[in-house]
């Protein structure tokens, strides 16, 4: 009957609310440990350039060093719990899993063209899992290499592993710039998809 037909679908959950807890706080620590990162990239620049003053955070050296520090113990702590709810919940093993090479060169190809559509917000496409995968392992190269710039003498198997302190600087710098390429095309596909950042926000 028409009453039937006008009650609203039920809401379906899409993501849990440990999970959007857990992107929000790692949202705000990460752009953090980004900022005060150049802050102190600034001081002992790599290459010659440095990042502009209004982009960083801390002031000076000792201050970037202070958010850095304080802004990982969070980072770390709300790391922690995000793959141990996400391994134990088996929501990775259900989101980013199986993977496909076929599927990932034909999601590619749709990117490329602009095609590349999401119109079930509950599933993701092999673009989706493979980023989501790499930006982890990269997350945690983040934290290694920065182990190693924080305490080289005490994590010296850490050290040697990554080729020793000034390598470790490199990896670290590279790994960042991986994260804001990573921030920059999530973005950009949250304004694409609105509704994705909806569902972050209510869960449904």
């Amino acid at each position: 009957d028409r009453d039937h037909i006008m009650q609203p679908l039920p809401l379906k959950q899409i993501h849990p609310l440990w999970l959007r807890c857990c992107h929000w706080i790692n949202a705000v620590t990460v752009a953090g440990m980004i900022c005060s990162g150049w802050r102190i990239y600034n001081a002992s620049p790599l290459f010659s350039f440095n990042y502009p003053a209004a982009l960083t955070l801390g002031g000076w050296l000792g201050g970037a060093l202070l958010w850095h520090f304080a802004l990982m113990w969070i980072l770390l702590i709300n790391a922690t719990i995000y793959l141990t709810l996400g391994i134990c919940s088996g929501r990775f093993r259900s989101k980013f899993f199986p993977l496909s090479w076929t599927s990932l060169k034909k999601s590619l190809t749709q990117a490329l063209y602009g095609k590349l559509h999401h119109t079930n917000m509950q599933e993701y496409n092999m673009v989706q899992k493979v980023a989501y995968i790499l930006i982890i392992l990269d997350g945690a190269a983040l934290l290694l290499s920065g182990l190693v710039l924080w305490k080289p003498v005490q994590f010296s198997l850490l050290t040697i592993l990554f080729g020793g302190y000034d390598t470790a600087r490199y990896i670290h710098f590279l790994c960042m710039n991986i994260m804001v390429l990573f921030i920059i095309i999530h973005l950009v596909m949250v304004l694409l998809v609105p509704r994705a950042l909806l569902s972050m926000i209510r869960g449904h």
